[in-house]
Order: structure tokens, then sequence, then C-alpha cells
């Protein structure tokens, strides 16, 4: 019931910053953020050490289609060899599904990129959500419920799931440094993408409910899940 209730609450939080996205008057205060974090001197750099800008493409990458989808693939292989089957299908399409969540808002809004400084990095659809923010809440926090499935530890699954959240959270944020996207296409992809991996999950609970890290090896047929 608590994770019906987040997905609903992401829901409720998704629908209402689509509202706030559509309005023009918002975005003054987006473009004043995207502003603020360029150099005055320089709008085609970021504020701050000249490092920072190869930081942020190193962290947008990890939301990229290549990153996201290799490490799902080796996720899916190593718990098909460990006899987790439930797992590996839910990781799938957890994943895949995300993916194509993604298209299929950003075909549904249609929203311009933002215009306001130069971009640092190369980007060709459009720009609501962000798809980079929502692959990535999807990948990182799947698998780190999947993780913290596997432990009874509060403090262990408590490192697991913040992980993954402040993996997801580096993605966004270093889509608006690279001025790609609006703050609300960020806040956007996160709470769609966090809905959806936890709405994955809630499927998995009630049809698959012996799919647990607690397994023993005589109920998998193998070694215990994920530990």
């Amino acid at each position: 019931m608590a994770g019906i209730a987040v997905v609903c609450l992401c829901l409720w939080a998704f629908l209402g910053i689509a509202e706030e996205a559509g309005e023009a008057e918002h975005r003054p205060l987006e473009a004043k953020i995207l502003r603020f974090m360029r150099s005055a001197d320089d709008p085609g750099r970021l504020a701050g050490p000249a490092w920072l800008g190869e930081a942020a493409r190193d962290f947008s990458a990890l939301g990229g289609i290549s990153a996201t989808g290799l490490l799902t693939v080796m996720v899916a292989v190593y718990l098909m060899a460990s006899r987790q089957r439930r797992e590996a299908v839910l990781v799938i399409g957890a994943v895949g599904g995300g993916v194509l969540l993604s298209l299929v808002l950003k075909g549904i809004f249609q929203r311009p990129r933002p215009l306001v400084v130069p971009y640092l990095t190369e980007v060709s659809d459009t720009s609501f959500p962000s798809g980079h923010s929502l692959t990535s809440a999807v990948v990182y926090i799947t698998l780190g419920v999947l993780l913290a499935r596997s432990s009874t530890s509060w403090l262990r699954r408590s490192f697991f799931l913040g992980t993954g959240l402040l993996l997801s959270g580096l993605v966004g944020i270093s889509r608006v440094m690279l001025g790609v996207h609006y703050p609300t296409d960020v806040l956007a992809g996160w709470t769609a993408g966090l809905g959806w991996a936890l709405l994955c999950w809630v499927v998995a609970e009630v049809f698959w409910p012996v799919a647990r890290g607690s397994e023993s090896e005589t109920e998998t047929g193998g070694p215990p899940s994920v530990s």
C-alpha cells in the first residue's frame, strides 16, 4: 500500500510539473537558473573551475542509453546466471518500459529545448521530460531496490537506495548544467522515473511474491539473491 501511495504521489507531482512547464510565466525563472550556472564573461562555459564542464558531461553520460543499456544487460545476465530469472525479467521490463515511457511522453508534450545558453553536449529530441533523468531514475532506483531487498540491515538498505537516488540526482542536475534542459524537465523526469520504477516493484510483489533476496539456496536451486 505504501508503494501504491508513492506511485500515486509521483503521478500527481508529474501532472503538476507538466502544468507548470506549459505556462510561459515560469520561463523567465528557469532561464535565470540556466544563466546563473554560466560564466558572466563567457555563457559557453560553466561558472566555476574549468573541470566542472567535463564532470557534468561525465555525470550526464551515466543516464545515456549506452551506459544504462550496457548496465542493464550486464545485471540481467548476472541474474539469469544466478538463476534469479524473476529479478532479471523485472530489471529488463522496468528499464525497457522506462525508455518507452520517455519516448511516449516526449512525443505527447513536444516541448522545445531551451535556447537560453549554448549547449555543452549534443542533443536531438524534445525536452520534456528529461529522458536522461527518467531513465537514470528507473535504472539506478530499480537496482538500488534490488540490492536493498537482498539485505536485512537497514544501514545497507539505506546505502543502496541512497546511492540510486544520488546517481539519478547527479544525472538530472548535469543536464541543466549542460544547458539542454529546463529544471522542470528534470523534475518531471525524476518523478516519472521514480513512479515507474516503484510501479514495477509493486506489480512484482503482487504477481511474484516469492522473488525476494532472502530466498534460500534450496528454494531457488542456486545461490541466494544478490548479497
